[in-house]
């Protein structure tokens, strides 16, 4: 503006849906974050319809000061490092204190029909009080593609047992409706089944399964880890912006937040984990080899990059252990990270992948003592039998499959960090024709490796990186 006033306007991506509820809930979650003093940018405006003179939905918020910690991640002392997780910790702390009466997303009452599903939120402003209330989940896993016009139920989520079975309930839905056989959506998994499309009544199945057993992924006797939680749904460093004194001054991107239980919402963030190590999953504190030194450079450069890696995740459950020790709680509770990835691989929209929650029903039939008890009420909580069995052929079977799938998700991997993009595939534009070379090169030297004229057509009819009609997958 003239006088040097800043703004910013959104407006959803063309593919964002359902749009009136996605801007409307993270309007009013902003609003309600900043009440409680969680830094976040003001809204000046906003527009939950397209019924407008703009011809879209939008909101007009405040620009946040400070710099963005994605610009700065990767310079930062390892000092520096520890501070900003240790303050993300802290910030964490009071999102997982705010209390919630329900399970969905955050919205204006009056930004809902008056017919709709939902449940008010208390405040301590008088003069807001009734203002909020929760209503539907607006997760994208609920309303991708075709998914969007399914009717069922999406929330609020009265309690644990409604908030397990909805994601799963949505994809049944679905896949009855308008599924069909598909190659997996990953290509490199693709020679696996010869490339042979996969029916999705085998992941229906498992979804029916993964039902009989939600009931008993409620953890018992402590009524904290089922306790409605909020959390940033994407706590990454581009959406974070620092001070010069490394405080927190603005967490962005709040579109498809949700209220669920804790023991589904806990876990250290992408950006931060590195799940699969062994040191970090011990815990134990990382440090360089002993023989560093006498490392190669290139040897010295991967361990540093590990070590990152490592320290990350181990700061942030040092900093979870002492400064919110409720989330600490639920991230080593029995089996935790087995009960979200039952749920999170349910909820997730079918691409052709039969084996990855069924090896999750599996693991949790070998897990069962461990894991299920009758429920609370029961003085002696006695174990009843596990709902689902599988036969060894078909444990045997899965489990060789999902480990030629991780072996191809490893192999892409190492494809993508060849050519330098990230899970996406998108590029900075300065380095786009530096990177479709490399591409293009990596595709020749696959090509001139095939056997057989056979293998050489698959390899370009099915090439990881070629642009592809995804439509069939929405």
């Amino acid at each position: 503006m003239q006088d040097g006033f800043q703004f910013v306007g959104r407006v959803p991506y063309p593919i964002t849906e359902p749009k009136h509820l996605v801007v409307a809930s993270e309007v009013a979650t902003m609003d309600f974050l900043r009440l409680h003093g969680i830094p976040v940018p003001k809204i000046y405006s906003y527009s939950a319809t397209s019924e407008n003179s703009a011809g879209t939905e939008y909101l007009f918020m405040d620009l946040v000061r400070g710099t963005n910690l994605g610009e700065v991640w990767y310079d930062l002392s390892e000092k520096a490092r520890i501070t900003v997780v240790t303050k993300l910790v802290e910030l964490e702390s009071r999102l997982f204190a705010l209390p919630f009466p329900a399970s969905g997303s955050l919205y204006y009452t009056k930004d809902l029909p008056a017919d709709s599903n939902k449940v008010d939120i208390s405040i301590a402003d008088p003069a807001r009080s009734s203002c909020f209330c929760i209503g539907p989940d607006t997760r994208l896993v609920l309303w991708y593609g075709k998914r969007l016009g399914i009717q069922i139920d999406r929330g609020p989520y009265i309690d644990a047992a409604a908030a397990l079975a909805a994601g799963a309930m949505k994809e049944i839905a679905y896949l009855i409706r308008f599924g069909k056989p598909l190659h997996p959506f990953q290509r490199l998994r693709r020679e696996i089944y010869n490339y042979q499309k996969q029916s999705p009544s085998e992941h229906l199945d498992s979804l029916d399964k993964y039902l009989r057993i939600a009931p008993y992924l409620i953890p018992n006797g402590n009524r904290t880890l089922i306790r409605p939680t909020l959390r940033h749904p994407d706590l990454q460093p581009n959406n974070v912006f620092i001070s010069d004194a490394l405080d927190i001054t603005g967490l962005i991107d709040w579109q498809h937040c949700a209220i669920l239980p804790l023991f589904l919402q806990c876990g250290i963030p992408n950006s931060l984990q590195n799940y699969g190590d062994g040191v970090s999953e011990s815990l134990i504190p990382p440090e360089l080899p002993h023989n560093f030194d006498e490392l190669s450079e290139s040897e010295q450069f991967e361990q540093v990059l590990l070590l990152r890696r490592r320290q990350l995740h181990y700061f942030y459950v040092a900093a979870t252990a002492k400064l919110n020790s409720t989330h600490y709680d639920a991230l080593t509770h029995d089996l935790g990270i087995l009960r979200r990835k039952l749920f999170d691989h349910a909820s997730s929209p079918w691409e052709g992948d039969n084996v990855t929650l069924k090896a999750d029903l599996i693991d949790l039939t070998k897990n069962w003592s461990n894991i299920a008890t009758l429920g609370s009420s029961t003085s002696d909580n006695v174990r009843p039998p596990c709902p689902i069995a599988f036969s060894e052929e078909e444990v045997s079977e899965c489990l060789r499959l999902n480990a030629a799938q991780a072996e191809a998700d490893e192999q892409l991997q190492a494809c993508r960090d060849a050519i330098g993009i990230g899970p996406e595939g998108w590029v900075p534009l300065e380095q786009y024709n530096e990177i479709k070379q490399r591409e293009n090169k990596l595709k020749a030297d696959a090509l001139e490796a095939a056997e057989s004229e056979e293998e050489r057509l698959r390899i370009c009819e099915h090439w990881i990186f070629d642009d592809f009609d995804e439509e069939e997958y929405s």
